[in-house]
């Protein structure tokens, strides 16, 4: 067991000073280029030196990526959980295989510093490293629910605008370009998606296929029947502001529907605290003093 612990250590030492390595050679190459060619320096802000680490540690954990065999399809099946969780970035597939690597490391290194190991034996090292091996896509798939959510939140007024600005005399296409323009900082997921639509559709493709693109990355069941309706009113030629003001209308009824289907689930859900907390709370207040003044009552006639 202490060659295993000695044997770990080591290997983590490694890991975490090549690590330091690959962290500070960015760093080392900027320096040298500096002292070749020296150039005034630009004092940095807060943000640019929060986002320069942020990038130097993904470029540090992507370093890992290469530990753990994959196939293709695993690849491209987590490009597309990240696309959904929104992030597009070309290293986001190497960083989450980086950090599949390093979080077992982590655990199990804070498992040996703390001194657990010693009641569980290997099988708390083997639990931490299928726990840490798990917790990325544990973090992935809650970082996509939320973002679904907000996606579904935001849908009613992006339409809302949407109608405004298709009844004000522009196309759909402008219309999305100005929505996802004007609503950036109050709905910053869903506008994001319409950006890329409207990106798309400036690179030459149909805007059927970039509608349908935006719902294969949300997976939003209403953003799936949004498209299918707006693909529906592009070939038969309907209104097309009348069909989104009707969608709109239809989130919003959902919502209403939603949220009466979660209070009338509340009388359910109470049954058991009321069963299990309050009720014998009850009991002992209201039928304690009775039990006490009993058991009085039978110890005085016993002597």
């Amino acid at each position: 067991m202490g060659f295993a612990i000695i044997t770990f250590s080591v290997i983590f030492a490694m890991i975490v000073s090549g690590g330091l390595l690959l962290f500070y050679r960015e760093e080392m190459i900027q320096r040298i280029s500096e002292a070749i060619n020296p150039h005034p320096k630009q004092p940095k802000s807060l943000l640019s030196t929060i986002q320069q680490t942020g990038v130097s540690i993904g470029g540090v954990v992507g370093h890992f990526e290469n530990v753990l065999p994959r196939s293709q399809a695993e690849v491209s099946i987590a490009r597309q959980r990240l696309q959904r969780a929104g992030f597009r970035d070309e290293a986001a597939d190497k960083i989450f295989y980086g950090s599949k690597v390093l979080v077992p490391l982590l655990l199990c290194f804070l498992v040996l510093v703390s001194g657990l190991g010693q009641y569980g034996g290997i099988f708390l090292y083997i639990l931490a490293l299928g726990l840490g091996f798990l917790i990325p896509d544990f973090w992935l798939g809650r970082r996509i629910k939320q973002r679904q959510s907000a996606i579904r939140r935001g849908l009613p007024d992006v339409l809302d605008l949407l109608v405004i600005c298709i009844e004000a005399g522009l196309s759909l296409d402008q219309g999305t370009a100005r929505t996802a323009m004007e609503l950036k900082a109050a709905q910053p997921e869903l506008c994001d998606e319409l950006g890329i639509v409207v990106l798309e559709q400036r690179a030459g493709r149909a805007r059927g296929d970039a509608w349908k693109h935006l719902a294969d990355r949300t997976s939003v069941d209403c953003v799936r029947n949004l498209v299918s309706m707006l693909v529906q009113a592009d070939q038969f030629g309907t209104s097309i502001a009348k069909t989104l003001r009707v969608h709109s209308d239809t989130l919003r009824s959902q919502r209403v529907q939603a949220v009466e289907e979660a209070a009338a689930k509340t009388t359910i859900k109470l049954l058991f605290p009321l069963v299990l907390f309050i009720f014998p709370s009850l009991f002992v207040v209201t039928l304690g003093p009775a039990f006490i003044s009993i058991m009085g009552s039978f110890g005085s006639l016993s002597h």
